[in-house]
């Protein structure tokens, strides 16, 4: 196993989990963003009213994209599987 194949092993890996956890990071910082503008408008600061919409939104996205996220994490485990005899040979 060479260097650069380790790199290009890690990166694609790298990449799949950004991609998989981008939606629900997204979702969050959405959420919290205007939770926070709804807070500084009405002068609110309450700290679960910061937490539980972001919860709700985060289980939502689950929800919607759980089955993409999935696909693309088990489509690379299934590719290092299928080469496991090409990277270590």
């Amino acid at each position: 196993m060479t260097g650069e194949l380790v790199i290009a092993i890690a990166e694609r890996a790298i990449w799949v989990i950004l991609l998989a956890s981008g939606p629900l990071l997204i979702v969050a910082l959405a959420t919290g963003l205007i939770v926070s503008i709804f807070q500084a408008t009405t002068q609110i600061q309450e700290q679960t009213l910061a937490f539980v919409p972001k919860i709700v939104a985060v289980l939502v996205a689950i929800v919607f994209f759980g089955p993409w996220m999935l696909s693309k994490v088990t489509a690379f485990a299934a590719d290092i599987f299928d080469n496991l005899t090409r990277y270590i040979g």
